[in-house]
């Protein structure tokens, strides 16, 4: 009975020790978008570039041309830096999900406020690849 205890005593620590597995093998880059595609939201391909190069005829951070960013890491990333005019970094809070927007994804809306003037509406679509290296306008970015 010893030898048992011993021995599962020793295997404890050998799993505990052991390394988590990474549960994302085998997903893609863009876990956020292909899960929405996969609920059947969403544009992509020929769809998406032409819905893209619409936007574009509207200011970067609107409603008609969301920030397209990688998931939330990529939102709070971009939004990072971002910078006032004065070279400081805008604080900014997550006001929400907006509901669907142009690219048929779901999008996030922030309110930017840089020091002494009221909160600027940034939207951002969280579900593409890639992240926006263009700073919304009244903004730069950050090198």
């Amino acid at each position: 009975m010893r030898k048992f205890a011993a021995l599962a005593v020793v295997a404890g620590f050998a799993i505990a020790a052991a390394p988590p597995q990474d549960r994302r093998v085998g997903r893609t880059p863009n876990e956020a978008r292909d899960m929405m595609l996969s609920f059947g939201g969403g544009m992509k391909g020929k769809k998406l570039e032409k819905a893209i190069a619409k936007a574009e005829q509207f200011p970067l951070g609107s409603d008609k041309n969301p920030v397209r960013e990688n998931g939330p890491t990529g939102q709070r990333a971009y939004l990072g830096k971002l910078r006032c005019a004065d070279g400081t970094a805008p604080a900014f809070t997550r006001a929400g999900s907006v509901g669907e927007g142009v690219f048929g994804f779901i999008v996030d809306l922030y309110k930017v406020t840089c020091p002494g003037n009221d909160p600027i509406d940034v939207h951002i679509d969280m579900y593409h690849d890639g992240g926006e290296t263009r700073p919304v306008p009244g903004f730069t970015i950050a090198d």
